[in-house]
């Protein structure tokens, strides 16, 4: 109540002349507009709808002040200051009231209205992912309703396996789910029009199945008119296929039973064989998707990612450096030699400079770490110590590494900088598996054993002869031509390692160096360092040009990333037998993972991306 009245108030009208606003008040507002239905919150916000009422324009006293088509009448008397006459009446006498309910079409909120007959099916075939078992649930699901009608009508109940009638009823109950799911509407236009002779004018022009020539068989099965009704030869399958939508899940089902009916594979056979009994639009690009999002095929096909060709390590580009810095290390044989009248084997140990490609050859005689430690022993006093070795993941190299560790931490620093000039060699392993990061000496391997075969025959040589021979190998391997021979100018020798050990390809020495002479003997140490300069002067101009080049694996691939599920590759066992694995740790140096740690059934291994195949386990639906 307003505080400056002193009357009390009961009832409160409200009056318009308004029939729409009266029935926007009365009914539910969300109907209408949004600007009408803001303003009719806010009026029953502090209304409420009972409270308003209906009055005719003519008896409404508000005109008075607001339409003055006529001169007005403002005297004391007037309806103007005493209000409408029906006031002053008993209120039955007033105007009707609006009713609840009322509604008007003005400024309703445009709506659609979809009618959409959704119906379950009894078997769905969402819940199965093989034919078979699909048609085997439905026929013996049929079979238990059929015996519960002849439960009451006491007759004989069928059981055991299913028959082939009771399978062909199975089918015929899905496929004829599938049609309606899709083609409900073509398939009542064919049944009110069976009996009629202008089947193709009942179906739509905008329809799929307009180009056809559908019909209805006995079955009430939706099927493709032929034109080979006159061949006595062809079942009627074959004459007038059964038509599937290619999108439903039965058809899916259906392709995936003949996808595996004939082994994953002979995909001309699976698409002819379809075509002898159903009549699928873009049948090719069904089975693609088919054969895409087969975990089998998926998993068959399978094939490990190479990354972009690495970047070289810095070992192959150490310009300035003293030969054998940077080795790279590996074992070849074993070599049959003779001692007497026994027969034992021995082993080439190839250290390789991967700066100028020099080669050094020892002979270990066995696989264990104390020999491994004794042919390198034997480079570092004839070769000086290098900054870093390079191999696999031999388990002589690993126990060499070892030791030599433990060596050093058990002799305190004061005699180890007494004892070595120069610090202790860091060794870079490979992981296993991967011979391709190991090229350098590889291929170097594959030229001492050419040349050693050529050299020692089918003969078994002795220790001093097989010792004999690596040098002779040794030393050809060294005088071979790292860049191409000039053509043009013949003074200008091909550059070999052996310049950067020998100071020539033969290690000839220049005649100002034979001669015996007070200058010669100021002057030589400068001469030798300026040819030494000259020959790395060369290695950049001419050697280094040739190894920036990437020679395969130009492109970037996607990284293996931890959580994939991978394929280990190995080319000594039939695909069927590789391991599978989960990925749990990468390498990542330069944006492409090169190795990665996968965990398989039998233990962690650690392998090159080159043999990890990643396994695309994605659904269809993702």
């Amino acid at each position: 109540m307003v505080p400056e009245l002193s009357l009390p108030i009961s009832k409160r009208f409200f009056w318009s002349d308004s029939r729409n606003v009266l029935c926007w008040l009365q009914s539910d507002h969300r109907r209408y507009s949004p600007f009408v239905a803001v303003r009719v919150s806010e009026i029953l916000e502090s209304t409420e709808d009972y409270e308003w009422r209906w009055v005719p324009s003519k008896l409404n006293v508000a005109d008075d002040g607001t339409k003055w088509q006529r001169q007005p009448d403002l005297t004391p008397t007037s309806s103007w200051f005493r209000g409408p006459e029906y006031l002053w009446q008993p209120e039955e006498f007033w105007p009707p009231v609006a009713h609840k309910g009322d509604a008007t079409d003005e400024e309703l909120r445009p709506s659609v209205l979809l009618h959409y007959n959704a119906s379950e099916p009894p078997i769905p075939a969402i819940n199965f992912s093989s034919w078979n078992r699909l048609l085997r649930v439905t026929g013996y699901v049929k079979r238990f309703v059929s015996n519960c009608r002849r439960r009451v009508r006491k007759t004989t109940i069928v059981s055991g396996p299913l028959s082939s009638e009771e399978l062909q009823q199975a089918e015929i109950h899905q496929i004829l789910t599938a049609q309606y799911d899709i083609y409900a509407d073509e398939m009542e236009l064919l049944k009110l029009s069976r009996n009629q002779n202008q089947l193709a004018r009942q179906i739509p022009k905008s329809s799929v199945l307009y180009k056809l020539s559908p019909f209805l068989d006995a079955m009430g099965v939706l099927r493709m008119k032929g034109r080979v009704d006159a061949c006595e030869f062809l079942l009627e399958d074959a004459k007038n296929p059964v038509i599937l939508p290619r999108d439903h899940l039965v058809t899916r089902l259906v392709l995936i039973h003949y996808h595996e009916k004939f082994h994953h594979r002979n995909q001309k056979t699976v698409l002819n064989e379809v075509r002898q009994r159903f009549c699928i639009s873009r049948l090719r690009v069904a089975l693609k998707k088919i054969r895409s999002g087969c975990q089998r095929c998926k998993n068959r096909d399978a094939v490990p990612k190479p990354p972009e060709m690495a970047d070289l390590p810095l070992g192959r580009l150490a310009a300035y450096t003293r030969p054998f810095s940077h080795v790279g290390v590996d074992y070849f044989g074993p070599i049959e030699v003779t001692l007497g009248r026994r027969v034992e084997k021995r082993w080439g140990v190839l250290l390789t400079c991967l700066t100028v490609r020099a080669v050094h050859l020892e002979v270990a005689h066995s696989l264990s770490t104390s020999s491994c430690i004794m042919a390198l022993w034997n480079f570092v006093v004839r070769r000086g110590t290098p900054i870093s070795f390079y191999s696999d993941r031999g388990t002589n190299f690993i126990g060499a590494d070892r030791e030599l560790r433990e060596a050093l931490q058990s002799v305190d620093q004061e005699t180890i900088m007494q004892e070595f000039t120069s610090p202790q060699p860091s060794w870079c392993f490979n992981p296993p598996a991967s011979p391709h990061m190991g090229g350098s000496w590889e291929r170097l391997i594959q030229s001492v054993k050419k040349n050693l075969r050529e050299i020692v025959g089918s003969r078994r040589p002795s220790d001093e002869e097989l010792r004999n021979a690596l040098i002779e190998v040794e030393g050809v391997l060294n005088a071979r031509p790292l860049t191409d021979i000039p053509v043009d100018d013949e003074s200008a020798p091909a550059l070999t390692p052996n310049h950067f050990l020998l100071g020539s390809s033969d290690g000839s020495k220049p005649l100002t160096l034979c001669c015996d002479s007070a200058e010669v003997r100021r002057h030589g140490h400068e001469l030798s360092q300026v040819m030494a300069n000259r020959f790395w002067q060369r290695w950049l101009q001419e050697y280094l040009p040739e190894i920036t080049r990437r020679t395969k694996w130009y492109q970037k691939v996607k990284a293996i990333e931890v959580g994939d599920i991978v394929m280990i590759a190995d080319p000594e066992h039939p695909r069927n037998c590789w391991p599978k694995g989960r990925v749990i740790g990468t390498v990542n140096r330069d944006g492409q993972v090169r190795r990665a740690t996968v965990q398989t059934a039998k233990g962690i291994y650690e392998r090159p991306a080159i043999k990890l195949a990643v396994l695309d386990i994605r659904s269809e639906n993702q």
